[in-house]
């Protein structure tokens, strides 16, 4: 549950607009690139201070400056400065366990998602096997995007960057917003990833359940249940953030670029759906996990049941002749033993036979 309830008690008590970082702590340097770009030129480079990015501000042509890192707090503090980006979208940045929300400043739009994938940690399968989610910050201005990523390993943002850079598609051609609905749809498309994957784990899990189910099984599907759960969270907001984007009436997204939008969002629909179909899909494993469980144990106890009940009449003779009366007539008898033995296995098989009748059996 740590991925669904973070501690956020060092913001506590603080003035609005105070720059904290909250999220998981990292030691690595940000990395900050540039990419500057129109449908003739493309221009595109790492940045080693924050400083390099402050020219591109008020240049006719399409920058996307990307921040992976927002740990170092300074970076963030001096961005907004130069940029005039209001204290709390700054504080929302520093802050990675924001719910998926969009906000019209005006002169920009601040959006903020989350970026989902399966991260490779052979050192602990269990958690190789959980969903990440990466909060990504996008500003979109009139002639920039600003992207802050919380992490420094790595993004799904090279589709884009690969179109920039052969020219290849609208992108050069079109505006800041354009290239903001390329980065919002590569976000969205990366979620139909991590779907198929869960698909084929509830599928397993399904044909596991009603071959052999055993205790793996239920932990198994506990497990995607909790998987569900953070996918819900991650991107039902969406939904909101992307109709907002598509109706909304700011000068900085086109009616070009809308059509895109509408788009994404039917396809976040089309993923919130399947999220809830999945939903369902586990909630029914676990009743038929518990009805095979009891069917299980119900098919023991009518076992033990019929040996039982096949044992009560033998046991019954075995008592009496096993009272110590002296004139019980059948203690003398030469053949009274194997008479008794005989009845017995005449008994036995009679009620296996009615059992087997009456389909007990």
């Amino acid at each position: 549950m740590n991925r669904l309830i973070k501690k956020r008690s060092e913001k506590a008590g603080l003035p609005p607009g105070t720059l904290v970082h909250i999220g998981e702590k990292k030691t690595e340097k940000a990395k900050i690139t540039i990419i500057d770009y129109d449908e003739t030129q493309f221009e595109e480079k790492e940045a080693k201070t924050i400083e390099e990015c402050f020219p591109f501000k008020d240049k006719p042509t399409t920058t996307w400056i990307n921040i992976e890192g927002v740990h170092e707090l300074a970076i963030i503090e001096k961005i907004g400065e130069h940029f005039g980006l209001h204290p709390l979208l700054l504080e929302d940045v520093a802050n990675t366990e924001q719910r998926p929300k969009m906000e019209d400043y005006g002169e920009y739009i601040f959006i903020v998602l989350k970026m989902l994938f399966y991260p490779p940690d052979p050192a602990d399968d269990e958690k190789a096997n959980e969903v990440k989610a990466e909060q990504v910050s996008l500003i979109l201005g009139s002639n920039f995007v600003i992207s802050f990523q919380e992490g420094i390993k790595g993004d799904v943002f090279d589709p884009v960057r690969e179109r920039i850079r052969n020219g290849k598609g609208r992108t050069r051609k079109m505006k800041s917003d354009y290239l903001a609905y390329a980065l919002v749809d590569a976000i969205v498309d990366s979620y139909f990833l991590i779907l198929e994957k869960l698909g084929e784990k509830i599928e397993d899990t399904e044909e596991e359940l009603v071959t052999n189910p055993a205790s793996e099984t239920l932990r198994g599907i506990h497990h995607l249940k909790r998987e569900m759960i953070f996918l819900r969270k991650s991107v039902w907001p969406l939904r909101e953030v992307l109709s907002c984007l598509e109706r909304g009436e700011s000068s900085l997204i086109h009616a070009t670029t809308r059509i895109y939008l509408r788009d994404v969002y039917d396809h976040t629909i089309q993923i919130i759906d399947t999220i809830e179909t999945f939903r369902d899909m586990l909630s029914g494993m676990l009743d038929i996990y518990l009805s095979s469980i009891s069917n299980k144990m119900n098919q023991i106890m009518k076992v033990l049941t019929i040996i039982a009940t096949i044992f009560i009449p033998l046991t019954f003779i075995v008592g009496i002749y096993g009272m110590n009366f002296e004139y019980m007539p059948e203690l003398k008898w030469r053949w009274g033993y194997f008479a008794v033995l005989g009845i017995m296995a005449i008994i036995g098989v009679w009620m296996l036979i009615y059992f087997r009748k009456k389909r007990w059996l």
